[in-house]
């Protein structure tokens, strides 16, 4: 997996996470995952098609995933309802076109799937033949880790 794959979804990251929750945040140690990963309770995941293939994946719990949406939306929320799960959603899409557009200024093209949202317990994801690279990020609100799995075509 190249990295020039990588930065642009760790940088964009960073970027939406400083504007949009008030949190000093910090990268944990990169790691690769080969086989199949438990899902932390709340996944955004994007799929990628075109010249690099796969997918992206926004990882939390639902504890960050509810303190994160409430930052986001101004006000304390006390479940994972339709409204966490639509914020949630727009950060992983805030993101994703940042780095989409580094990607294309790169000169990669490819299409992206719009965000979808899993949600529960015992989850876990496998990704036949490509590795992940699972980048941890600490926030105030909690954990998430960006799971990024893509290979050039």
């Amino acid at each position: 997996m190249r990295v020039e794959y990588i930065n642009p979804f760790v940088e964009a990251a960073f970027n939406i996470l400083k504007e949009v929750v008030d949190s000093d945040i910090k990268r944990g140690e990169l790691y690769l995952k080969s086989t199949s990963q438990p899902v932390l309770g709340v996944a955004a995941i994007v799929g990628l098609a075109g010249d690099v293939e796969g997918r992206v994946l926004f990882d939390m719990n639902e504890a960050t995933a509810l303190a994160i949406a409430g930052q986001m939306n101004g006000e304390e929320l006390s479940a994972f309802d339709d409204l966490a799960k639509a914020t949630i959603t727009e950060l992983a899409n805030m993101i994703t076109a940042q780095a989409v557009t580094k990607l294309h200024e790169l000169g990669f093209t490819f299409d992206l799937t719009p965000p979808a949202i899993f949600t529960g317990e015992n989850m876990e994801v496998t990704d036949a033949g490509v590795e992940a690279l699972i980048v941890p990020i600490e926030l105030s609100q909690g954990k998430m880790e960006i799971n990024v799995a893509v290979r050039e075509r």
